[in-house]
């Protein structure tokens, strides 16, 4: 059984990469949904969850949960110049602002880079 989701910014469209598309294009479709169970209809996230765990399991890695990936991304997202109202989108956050409260750590870190990089820029422009 579907459950509604949890805001009106839950339901949202995202785009996706065209290695995502390619590998998307290239399976099987039997079902209406693109990882249907076994038994046809949506998948449980619990299941999905005991997946994840198994993979990690078998590759050596720590337990993780779904939010950490979410979080992972949303950090590298930041760290490689995506914008934080296009990532808040991409989240379905309700503000840019609740988005930048999330990762104040990633944006401070990412200033002082800029600080550092608009230091030595100013110094070699002064010394010219």
């Amino acid at each position: 059984m579907e459950a509604p989701l949890k805001t009106k910014n839950s339901y949202r469209n995202i785009a996706i990469g065209a290695d995502a598309v390619k590998a998307l294009k290239g399976m099987e479709q039997k079902d209406e949904y693109v990882f249907p169970s076994p038994f046809g209809g949506p998948i449980s996230p619990d299941s999905v969850l005991h997946m994840l765990q198994r993979v990690l399991k078998r590759a050596g890695l720590e337990r993780i949960r779904f939010h950490d990936l979410r979080h992972t991304f949303s950090v590298l997202a930041l760290q490689n110049g995506v914008g934080v109202k296009t990532l808040s989108a991409m989240l379905g956050h309700y503000s840019a602002g609740f988005t930048l409260d999330a990762y104040a750590h990633v944006t401070a870190s990412m200033q002082k880079q800029a600080a550092n990089a608009v230091g030595s820029f100013l110094s070699g422009a002064l010394q010219t």
